[in-house]
């Protein structure tokens, strides 16, 4: 069978993206959903995302990272998402779509910058070394130093298979402060098992986190990834934070046919 796919990506973290509104896409066949993420004998992606039909939403999101594998929301991917909606015309300058972590509400603008509310966050679990939190998914963060120096995979890895986060496992954040609220993060995501250029969800963590132990008092942060530069804003009551959104650009990078 050959299938149509779009490639996009946001500060880097990149995707496949299928539109399949048809229902045509073998979902369950977690092998042939790693291999089309595959950078050597596939198209090459940090995860793969199906566009679907949704009764309550303008479409729906299914995610799954590059291990072939269903998994939680995904910030970058959702944002690109809406501009691979755009380009199929099912949405102007707006949208609301289905996730695994329920609706959301993003726009787009003519040059392709999306602010895509994420869920609110109720929770935040701060301990001496670290804080965790879930903001879709769930997420370790560690204040370094000299964060340019660290090897993500490694390090990454040894927290997110510790007996801390179980079998779930859990994505890794270290974090460097550059000014009052400016952040410098890497990190380390499972499922894709390494280090990315650009996590949306852990972008959105650190932003909170930091600001949850007093390390930031602003409710806009900017956050510098690998990829490029995110801003994330909130308004906080007391330890809830809502209203939370991610912005950055969403760019289309090529489209293709592959036969599976």
């Amino acid at each position: 069978m050959e299938i149509n796919f779009d490639k996009y990506e946001g500060t880097g973290n990149d995707f496949v993206m299928i539109d399949n509104r048809n229902d045509f896409f073998p979902k369950s066949e977690v092998k042939l959903i790693a291999n089309l993420c595959d950078r050597r004998f596939g198209i090459g992606a940090d995860g793969l995302i199906l566009l679907e039909n949704d009764p309550e939403s303008d479409f729906k999101m299914v995610y799954y990272n590059s291990d072939g594998n269903q998994s939680t929301m995904c910030g970058n991917g959702g944002r690109c998402l809406v501009a691979f909606a755009k380009k199929l015309n099912i949405i102007n300058d707006s949208a609301t779509f289905m996730a695994i972590d329920g609706q959301h509400y993003a726009t787009i603008s003519d040059d392709a910058i999306v602010s895509l509310q994420m869920k609110d966050v109720d929770s935040v679990n701060n301990e001496p070394n670290y804080t965790f939190l879930d903001t879709g998914s769930p997420h370790h963060v560690e204040v370094v130093s000299a964060i340019s120096n660290l090897d993500i995979k490694s390090q990454g890895a040894a927290i997110r298979y510790s007996r801390l986060y179980g079998s779930a496992g859990a994505n890794v954040n270290f974090v460097e402060q550059i000014s009052e609220a400016t952040f410098s993060i890497r990190t380390y995501e499972r499922g894709v098992e390494d280090e990315t250029l650009s996590c949306g969800t852990g972008a959105t963590a650190v932003a909170i986190a930091m600001n949850y132990i007093g390390k930031t008092n602003s409710n806009t942060i900017k956050i510098n990834v690998q990829g490029g530069k995110l801003e994330v804003s909130f308004d906080k009551k007391d330890s809830h934070y809502s209203n939370v959104f991610l912005k950055g650009p969403a760019t289309f990078v090529f489209q293709g046919k592959i036969n599976i």
